[in-house]
């Protein structure tokens, strides 16, 4: 019987051999389920697992093909030793380098520490909250490697609101979003900067401490585990598409009421053109344009003053609102869709699978998915601002709205919404450089290992900055909306299109001289991030719908899902 020595994180192991034909995986595995038997701390190996290891020669140090039969390669009693990524040797380049049993808990440490090098302002509390709340959610599924005990602290502390302080620059999302998870991660072990309610912004170890939490220990493999993923990317893009959903259907309810106050027509939102195209968004935006605008449901003054006019068609920024809105009403489906599976997904590296023994290295950390949705976001939600700012611009021009220029008696003394064009216009023009795709450059890192990257990081949050000038663009055509509808008064528009001119009137009053507009449109961006419009109009058009059953069928609200530590986990989803 041959029998060999082999070096598993600093102890010495004879593993005897029957059989010398057998792989030298197999005397490998064996040598470490006989450490793990004998150590009451394996330090982050179980029984029964087998990590990504590799094995080399204690002399010479050379590497062994692990499918080599023992008796090709290995002398009778040689020595050997046993290297396990991420837990006996250091990271990326430094795989092959060998980490002493006594630095293991240093090695995470450093990880994390090292690993924490992102710049520029940090996430706001509620992003950085999300954040964690991804995290636990990715490392309950139980593929991570890491300890109850580990992930129980991360739940107190989500609990307590103690909340890491994140730069949002960084991550190249591939690796998974290295810097701010690692950020994340070191305001757990009590370094770096955290917020809570009670606190406010201090050193981390003192908001622990104020709600009675300890500081992280971290084990072996644990710091691995808590900075491998894409979590940044998607908690950001899923707040990208809750504000594009927010956004894109009170867009629909804006563009109806200026195609009132332009006095267009409702005959291109007619049930039958859209069924000859039944694209899902179109046809749900066309529903809702005849749910506000419908005579037969809500009389309309103003439609009735030029009913007999000699205009045959409209310009396409009215016209066509179902197949420019309605495309992005599907885009957001889909991205919803990837964004969703993605949150639910386990993006960690190396995968343990307990329950076959092994532990796989693999790729499920790279942000290409998300990127390239958030990408494809941002082109979409955009073209509602493009759009939008056409018709501000058929409001402002009296050669094309038959209103007073720019929205205001006495022009010349009064400029009333020139300006407020031009940022609606400069809005646009900054949206077409941010949706220049991030997810098509790729910068090689780590020494080459890193050598394809997603840039999620960036499609992310230039995706949240596209839809908050799309919010503000909205904003401004909301207000010019409502103030042509005071040269058209003593007419009314539709019961639902009043309900929404009251609510900016609330706010908002008339433009009868010019006067500080910032204000004003600061006030209806809110109201549109709120979805205050949305809620006004939207019991309109489901009554509308429930009357023309089955013409349209909404998106039904969802709710994101925190799941228990290690135990099977629902699907966490956008709401």
């Amino acid at each position: 019987m041959a029998r060999f020595t082999v070096h598993v994180r600093g102890e010495w192991l004879t593993v005897p051999c029957k059989d010398t034909s057998v792989s030298v995986a197999w005397l490998a595995t064996e040598a470490l389920r006989r450490y793990v038997k004998n150590k009451p701390d394996s330090g982050g190996m179980r029984p029964g697992s087998s990590p990504r290891f590799m094995v080399r020669r204690c002399q010479g140090l050379g590497s062994l093909d692990l499918d080599d039969a023992v008796h090709d390669v290995l002398e009778d009693n040689e020595f050997i030793e046993i290297v396990v990524y991420g837990i006996t040797t250091g990271f990326g380049k430094f795989a092959r380098t060998v980490i002493p049993h006594n630095k293991l808990k240093e090695l995470q440490e450093n990880l994390i520490r090292s690993h924490s090098a992102g710049v520029g302002k940090p996430l706001s509390p509620k992003r950085s909250r999300m954040l964690l709340a991804l995290r636990i959610n990715v490392l309950a599924k139980g593929y991570s490697g890491i300890s109850l005990e580990t992930l129980n602290q991360m739940i107190q502390a989500f609990n307590a609101s103690c909340l890491s302080y994140v730069p949002e620059k960084g991550t190249v999302g591939a690796s998974g979003d290295l810097a701010p998870l690692a950020h994340l991660a070191l305001g757990l072990i009590g370094e770096g900067k955290m917020w809570s309610p009670k606190s406010g912004w201090a050193d981390a170890k003192y908001v622990l401490q104020a709600h009675g939490l300890k500081p992280v220990s971290l084990k072996p493999k644990e710091g691995l585990a808590l900075i491998n993923g894409t979590q940044m990317i998607t908690s950001l893009g899923a707040e990208a598409v809750e504000r594009a959903t927010a956004i894109a259907r009170q867009a629909d309810i804006i563009a109806a009421l200026t195609l009132e106050v332009l006095k267009g027509t409702t005959r291109a939102f007619d049930s039958d053109i859209h069924k000859l195209r039944p694209h899902p968004g179109q046809m749900e935006v066309a529903f809702r344009f005849r749910s506000l605008l419908g005579s037969d449901h809500h009389p309309s003054e103003i439609a009735e003053s030029h009913r007999f006019c000699d205009r045959v068609q409209d310009a396409y920024t009215l016209r066509c609102c179902p197949q420019v809105h309605g495309v992005v009403n599907d885009t957001i489906t889909f991205v919803k869709t990837i964004i969703e599976t993605e949150i639910n997904s386990a993006t960690d590296n190396p995968m343990v699978f307990a329950e076959r023994g092994e532990t796989i290295s693999g790729g499920n950390f790279h942000g290409e998915y998300p990127a390239k949705a958030l990408d494809y976001l941002a082109i979409s939600v955009h073209e509602l601002a493009a759009i939008s700012e056409r018709r501000i611009e058929r409001l402002c021009n009296p050669s094309l709205s038959e209103l007073p220029a720019f929205l205001v008696n006495e022009g010349g003394l009064n400029s009333g919404f020139m300006i407020a064009h031009c940022t609606a216009a400069a809005l646009v023009s900054e949206n077409k450089v941010l949706c220049h795709p991030s997810s098509v450059d790729s910068l090689s890192t780590s020494a080459a290992t890193e050598d394809h990257v997603s840039m999620g990081g960036w499609a992310a949050r230039k995706a949240l900055r596209v839809i908050e000038h799309v919010e503000q663009v909205l904003a401004i055509e909301l207000l010019a909306a409502c103030q042509g509808i005071e040269f058209l008064r003593p007419l009314k528009t539709t019961t639902p299109l009043e309900k929404v001119y009251d609510l900016v009137r609330t706010l908002v009053r008339p433009w009868i001289k010019d006067r500080f507009m910032a204000p004003d449109i600061d006030v209806v961006h809110h109201l549109l991030v709120e979805q205050k419009v949305w809620e006004v109009a939207h019991p309109y058009i489901e009554k509308y719908r429930s009357a023309n059953l089955p013409e349209a069928r909404p998106i039904s609200p969802t709710a994101f899902t925190l799941e228990p530590p290690m135990s099977p986990c629902k699907r966490a989803r956008i709401e």
